[in-house]
């Protein structure tokens, strides 16, 4: 019988939980199978269908450093769907710098998802076209360029992986969607969007846009501290999973001890209706009788707390602008670390970051604060510390 958090019906689609405590292959395939199973999730949903698995595939990394998903836990989901009797099965990601074939293939190879695609005979996209698709029930962003492999898939399943995030607070269910933004036109919506609370929000429209059936988060090992790529490994032992990525992050908050208020795309999602506002209104499968809260969980040395709203309505944006440039750690290039290989550069959205004497240099006053070279340094070179 279901161990259920709650005993009163939820109007929100449940999570699930069960336990995974490493990712050997029957282990791995045996928790996929359970989350399946405590979802109620049909063959009818993939059945004779084009099904798009979407990971989170930052950047060149190996598994063991969590910080892409593992590819065990694809490889599994991929089997799965393969015997609800899809269509077929395309694995495609649009990670952090370049979208190129070359990439891909280079980034398929070390995340894994090259072995995967042998094993399970899933596509491993290599097409780099895109095409721009209508927002859904937008309130900020219009329309979206997405890569073909979203585009052209009856139903898309997310596979992500739980990690802190030093810009968003967490990376889950919404913020792995931002990988079906192509290549470099990611860093233009975070230069369009400065503003944390308006780039959340465009991220909660690209999230009902995208609108994936299900979405699984490997907490096998997770990442905290200074994520989504330059934080430490933890083994937290566990699979994750809705059919709503909205009330899933909503979960996920409390498990790793943040507030909404401290993730907002979570704080977005609750103001818009689309998960809760309390925890105790979430329902929660969990057979295994897991932890639910992680209150050692180390959180990014970003994090800040957004007192705004205890101010009057015409100071707000003073505020907003001294926590900002004032207040808001800033990243520092670590010299001896540096390599020089100019991938901060390439990712920075205002262009603040040059190479000279093959050293990464940072111009602090035109800095919003993105993090997204600390998220793409491929030397963890790049640390979130001190006050401008």
């Amino acid at each position: 019988m279901q161990n259920q958090m709650k005993s009163s019906i939820s109007s929100f689609p449940p999570i699930a939980m069960v336990k995974a405590s490493s990712y050997e292959e029957a282990l791995i395939a045996k928790a996929v199978e359970r989350l399946f199973s405590e979802l109620s999730i049909s063959s009818a949903l993939f059945e004779g269908k084009k099904v798009l698995i979407k990971p989170n595939l930052l950047m060149r990394r190996r598994p063991e450093e969590a910080t892409t998903t593992h590819p065990q836990v694809v490889l599994s989901v991929i089997e799965w769907i393969k015997r609800a009797g899809a269509a077929e099965i395309v694995l495609a990601d649009s990670p952090g710098g370049l979208y190129t074939p070359s990439q891909l293939r280079s980034i398929y190879s070390a995340c894994g998802m090259e072995d995967v695609a042998k094993k399970s005979g899933c596509v491993l996209n290599l097409e780099t076209g895109s095409g721009t698709v209508p927002s859904k029930n937008p309130k900020l962003c219009q329309d979206f360029n997405l890569i073909d492999p979203v585009r052209k898939a009856d139903v898309i399943v997310s596979v992500g992986k739980l990690k802190t995030h030093c810009m968003t607070g967490l990376s889950g269910g919404v913020k792995n969607l931002f990988g079906c933004i192509p290549g470099l036109q990611k860093p233009q919506l975070h230069y369009r969007y400065q503003n944390k609370r308006e780039f959340c929000s465009m991220l909660v429209d690209l999230a009902q846009t995208v609108a994936p059936v299900l979405t699984i988060m490997d907490a096998v090992e997770s990442m905290e501290g200074n994520g989504p790529s330059g934080g430490s490994v933890r083994k937290t032992g566990f699979l994750i999973a809705s059919q709503n990525p909205f009330c899933l992050d909503r979960f996920l908050c409390d498990l790793i001890a943040m507030t909404p208020q401290q993730v907002p795309t979570v704080a977005e999602s609750i103001q818009r209706g689309l998960c809760p506002e309390k925890s105790e209104d979430l329902l929660i499968l969990n057979p295994d009788a897991l932890p639910t809260l992680l209150r050692d969980y180390r959180h990014p040395q970003s994090k800040t707390i957004d007192f705004s709203g205890n101010v009057p309505s015409f100071l707000q944006p003073a505020v907003r602008w001294t926590a900002r440039h004032l207040l808001s750690p800033k990243p520092i290039i670590d010299t001896q670390k540096c390599i020089g290989c100019g991938k901060c550069a390439e990712s920075c959205p205002p262009h603040t970051i040059h190479i000279q004497n093959r050293k990464a240099q940072i111009q602090y006053k035109n800095c919003i604060r993105c993090y997204c070279c600390h998220e793409m340094c491929p030397v963890k070179a790049i640390h979130i510390k001190g006050r401008s």
